[in-house]
């Protein structure tokens, strides 16, 4: 009969700590081999960590060459602003049709240079 024999728990809670510092966590035991994996983990993960890198960089490539278009945009309209003023300043002094002539011609030298 010993099934009718009560047995203690195994969840026992514990005593107080010898050093008096019951504040702090309690440890568990060192096992140091219990951190290891295998070498098949190893790799999945190591793969997992690769593909999520390139991943990664993909969209900060993807989110750099967006910013770099708006701010090229920006840099293309202000210079465009800047040519349309000057015309129109060369076109105060001058006829119109010598700033015609001086802007196509301009515009045919910017194309040979570049």
């Amino acid at each position: 009969m010993p099934d009718s024999v009560p047995r203690a728990s195994t969840l026992t809670t514990p005593g107080l700590r010898k050093n008096g510092k019951q504040w702090h966590a309690q440890k568990s035991a060192f096992r140091p081999t219990s951190g290891q994996t295998s070498y098949e983990k190893r790799l999945a993960g190591r793969k997992a960590m690769t593909s999520m890198k390139a991943k990664e960089k993909e969209m900060k490539d993807e989110k750099e060459d967006e910013r770099q278009r708006r701010i090229q945009a920006i840099k293309d309209k202000r210079a465009a602003k800047e040519e349309k003023e000057r015309y129109e300043k060369m076109a105060e002094k001058m006829h119109a049709k010598r700033v015609e002539r001086l802007r196509r011609r301009e515009k045919r030298n910017k194309l040979l240079k570049s």
